[in-house]
């Protein structure tokens, strides 16, 4: 790999690789990320190479191994371009007629996606998971092969960061930023460009930073994840984009060590922009010198924060510190300091290559998408990329397709650990940073897990208190005393030791802390037990007052009993760990409520609701 020395040099590079690629060579796609390897992609990757090279169909036939495209509940899969047929939930063996289907110009209809009405659905857009969306960021991991910097050139990559070296103006850089509308897609919301000019003003003789925070502790959340290991340049990109514009001269890509596969990709991303010439010295002859270093971090939770990351990038113990002086004015090693995370740094290329304006269009209110992590008691999971303002009714029903079993939809979590829950009355909620904070939750990173009504919120806020009671760095007393005493009582609570004082104290201690804790963790720890009072508290009312708990969840609250619905078929007695059902095969079974350790197991089995929770 030649360096490239200037912008003419990087212009003639682009056109060689557009006039070499094959663009009536059809693609087989097959998204590879850490979701579809654990499904088995790499097996079906293996199968393609296999057909590809015993039929000799090098040059008739491309195969491409990419990040995750979203649809994770249907990996493997396998997309094929540029006709866009999608199929899920490919075998090793279905290689042969899909790539026989591909050469004869047809679909393998056996193959293809089916929804609930037992439609054949061809291309990948008409799938109704696909079809709500607005896939700016997402769409680039179908297109790009991770490891390859030409494909990334050979798909628009690094064309805005030419567009905006050529012009050399670091300020309209910036104006381009703020006029574009975009906001910290960490959770904050704090709007970008304004973030890059304080950066900008400050004089700094010894450099400043600018720094990816690809720290992504929610559980069940994965989106900056699926970038990284995806579209690495993308980031790199965004960086140096953000390095002309602040006049930064090192950058910092700190990453959990739990994203082995994302480590891998960025690092190899980084070897290849450094041998292009893209990172060190003098880039493309602008004058710039920027470097790009990978941190990994240990796991810990509240090193998503801005200055507890700042602490773990220069060697310390991570832990949050108070603020003011912020990290633009006193950051990693006392110098100034920006901070973004990955879905911000993403958006900056596609800014520049849409242009500002158009950009800011997209959405409501707040401008651009955002992609979220959907999980939880709904039909479709994975990765959804929607336009801001979208409601939330629009991921659940159309995107997400409903719940996934027979039970309604009753909630969904927002935020992650430190967000909130918003009742499936209120789905007609636009999403934004200040419509999610007045109903009590926040956009956080883009955590959505779905709670049907077999739910218990009580539960829902003890799991989540227990999480940041654990990930309490413990440096602040009213985080490291407040958590710990609100999961006390929240296990009191499902215990059925609770009295009305219990919820007068859980409430208090709820708000003190939200007041008082030094950090932005600490600060939103409360929002879990908030949201589910203000939305819930009948379910608290009815955990304390009557013991019990109509969720069916928690165990000191329960019993089960079959019905009349048994149909002696089997299943919950063979479910059951206690050994606590007996009964004859077509008759109506039996549980032995002493034995019976209320595990819930035998409700799950049951495909005819025939145990009642009383």
């Amino acid at each position: 790999m030649e360096k490239i020395l200037t912008v003419k040099e990087f212009k003639s590079l682009r056109e060689r690789i557009e006039h070499e690629r094959r663009s009536d060579v059809p693609a087989i796609v097959i998204p590879s990320g850490t979701c579809g390897r654990a499904s088995g992609a790499l097996d079906l990757v293996r199968a393609a190479e296999h057909e590809i090279l015993t039929r000799r169909l090098q040059g008739a036939v491309c195969l491409k191994a990419t990040g995750c495209h979203g649809f994770c509940q249907m990996e493997p899969s396998v997309l094929v371009n540029p006709a866009g047929t999608f199929y899920p939930k490919v075998r090793p063996e279905n290689m042969r007629a899909i790539i026989d289907a591909l050469l004869a110009g047809r679909t393998a209809a056996e193959l293809l996606f089916t929804d609930e009405k037992g439609n054949r659905i061809e291309r990948q857009k008409d799938i109704p998971f696909f079809r709500g969306q607005k896939r700016l960021l997402l769409s680039r991991n179908e297109a790009v092969d991770p490891l390859d910097v030409e494909d990334y050139i050979g798909n628009g990559g690094y064309t805005s960061l030419i567009s905006v070296i050529s012009r050399g103006d670091p300020r309209a850089v910036i104006e381009a930023v703020k006029a574009s509308g975009l906001k910290g897609r960490g959770g904050a919301g704090f709007p970008t460009g304004t973030k890059w000019e304080f950066l900008a003003a400050r004089r700094e003789e010894n450099g400043k930073f600018i720094v990816c925070n690809g720290d992504e502790g929610d559980p069940g959340a994965y989106m900056d994840r699926s970038i990284l290991e995806g579209n690495p340049h993308s980031i790199i990109e965004g960086m140096l984009i953000g390095a002309f514009a602040t006049g930064a001269g090192q950058g910092v890509i700190y990453v959990r060590t739990e994203y082995p596969l994302a480590i891998k990709h960025l690092d190899n991303a980084l070897r290849q922009a450094r041998r292009m010439g893209l990172l060190g010295k003098d880039i493309l002859g602008s004058g710039m010198d920027f470097e790009i270093s990978l941190v990994k971090g240990a796991g810990a939770f509240v090193c998503g924060e801005e200055t507890a990351l700042m602490r773990s990038i220069e060697g310390r113990m991570g832990e949050p510190r108070q603020r003011p002086p912020f990290p633009v004015r006193s950051g990693i090693n006392g110098r100034p300091t920006l901070i973004n995370n990955v879905e911000t740094w993403a958006n900056i290329p596609v800014i520049f290559e849409m242009g500002p304006e158009k950009y800011a269009v997209v959405g409501a209110d707040d401008a651009g998408t955002k992609i979220f992590s959907l999980v939880g008691k709904i039909r479709n999971t994975g990765l959804v990329e929607v336009p801001m303002g979208v409601t939330v009714r629009k991921i659940v029903d159309e995107i997400g397709g409903g719940p996934s079993g027979t039970a309604a939809v009753k909630a969904v979590q927002t935020g992650g650990p430190s967000g909130g829950c918003i009742p499936a009355r209120m789905f007609d909620l636009p999403i934004g940073y200040a419509s999610l904070s007045r109903a009590g939750s926040i956009m956080g990173s883009g955590g959505m897990i779905v709670m049907d009504e077999k739910t218990c919120m009580i539960d829902v806020a003890r799991y989540f208190m227990k999480f940041l009671k654990s990930e309490s760095c413990g440096k602040c007393f009213s985080c490291r005393k407040g958590t710990q005493r609100m999961h006390e009582l929240l296990d009191d609570i499902s215990a059925g030791k609770a009295g009305p004082g219990h919820l007068d104290l859980l409430e208090e201690l709820a708000l003190v802390l939200k007041d008082v804790a030094m950090c932005g963790l600490g600060q939103t720890a409360s929002n879990p037990v908030l949201s589910t009072l203000k939305h819930f508290r009948e379910e608290y009312m009815e955990h304390i007052e009557k013991k019990r708990c109509s969720a069916g969840v928690c165990k000191a609250l329960i019993s089960f009993t079959i019905n009349e619905r048994c149909t002696g078929c089997g299943a919950c007695l063979k479910a059951c760990p206690e050994e606590a059902i007996t009964g004859e095969k077509k008759s109506r079974h039996e549980i032995n409520r002493e034995r019976c350790s209320r595990c819930g197991a035998c409700r799950e089995a049951c495909k005819f609701e025939a145990i009642d929770v009383r």
